[in-house]
């Protein structure tokens, strides 16, 4: 099985972190947000995986690299592939046309999902749905009464169906699914200015092709700064105990840690009060602080704060009093 995870957006909504790295690669609980997804998808999968396809932008070769380990470390060969025009979700999954082979799973890489099943890979295809209170607002699904798919509608003023597409697929024949792809580029099928994943799953499922859904028990969304914490969080108390979250090689003194919390390696704590619901990245220093509910990225300097439902990003530099935060990297306050 092969997975193709499109990946290529901006990620404006969750600025000024994505300013200088893409959005799939900030850390929930310690993990990028794309391996996370990656991990999910195999334990659920239950086949081998053979290749996994990240669409990006132009990112640079380092974000390049993290994304190939990201792949070697499930087991798979990595490969990159670029969309550098943003023609919509049907063209970014196209972009990785020679990974649209055999079984292959599409995952967009702005949403996590905790799931206790594993698919069977026989169906001719399975679209990912959870129940929302709030459908006009995301793409659904409704069913017959043998649980097969009749139609998908993008944001319905009237209700139709409370079960939301959260952007994970699967489809048993990527050839397939390849050449309905590409009928739309061939013939410039575009809906709202765009090349939309969705006319061609209608397509494949008026010639036939039954899709089913899969409920996932939990949807994550880290779409911006107050999702992304909120993420952190969840994943924290799903993980915890299942994941080594403190390193080693930690410094802990005179301080108090308040599970669940990830701290990472060469990280100093002194004199704090730290969780619950806290993630510190590789060396990073907190001194005379609490802090919760907070992601805090790698080689920050956090001193005499108090900091809840915030986002720090790399080398950032904070002195000052209690706030709700949203500071990239490099950034310095200091009162």
């Amino acid at each position: 099985m092969n997975i193709i995870i499109p990946m290529a957006g901006m990620g404006k909504r969750l600025r000024p972190h994505t300013l200088s790295i893409p959005k799939p690669l900030i850390p929930v609980a310690g993990k990028p947000i794309v391996q996370r997804l990656v991990e999910d998808i195999v334990k659920v999968s239950g086949d081998k995986i053979e290749e996994i396809a990240f669409v990006t932008g132009d990112f640079g070769e380092e974000v390049e690299q993290s994304l190939l380990s990201i792949a070697e470390k499930v087991g798979a060969r990595g490969q990159v592939f670029y969309q550098d025009k943003p023609l919509g979700t049907a063209h970014a999954i196209l972009c990785a046309q020679s990974c649209l082979k055999g079984k292959v799973m599409v995952a967009f890489a702005d949403t996590l999902f905790s799931a206790s099943f594993t698919m069977n890979s026989e169906n001719d295809g399975i679209i990912w749905v959870h129940k929302v209170a709030n459908p006009e607002s995301f793409g659904v699904v409704t069913l017959n009464n043998h649980g097969e798919i009749t139609a998908m509608i993008e944001k319905p003023q009237t209700f139709v169906s409370d079960l939301a597409i959260i952007g994970i697929y699967y489809f048993k024949d990527g050839e397939n699914l390849c050449k309905e792809l590409q009928f739309l580029i061939d013939n410039h099928v575009i809906e709202k200015g765009e090349y939309q994943l969705t006319n061609a799953l209608e397509n494949m499922r008026r010639k036939g092709i039954i899709f089913r859904t899969g409920a996932v028990d939990e949807w994550l969304d880290c779409g911006n700064k107050d999702a992304t914490v909120y993420t952190n969080q969840r994943i924290l108390e799903l993980v915890n105990k299942k994941e080594n979250l403190v390193s080693k090689s930690a410094s802990i003194e005179n301080s108090t840690i308040i599970e669940p919390c990830y701290i990472g390696e060469d990280v100093v704590i002194r004199h704090s009060v730290i969780g619950p619901h806290v993630s510190i990245g590789n060396g990073s220093h907190i001194h005379q602080s609490v802090i919760s509910n907070t992601i805090i990225q790698q080689h920050c300097y956090i001193e005499s704060s108090v900091i809840t439902n915030s986002m720090l990003g790399n080398h950032v530099t904070y002195k000052s009093s209690s706030k709700n935060l949203s500071l990239g990297d490099y950034s310095t306050e200091d009162e």
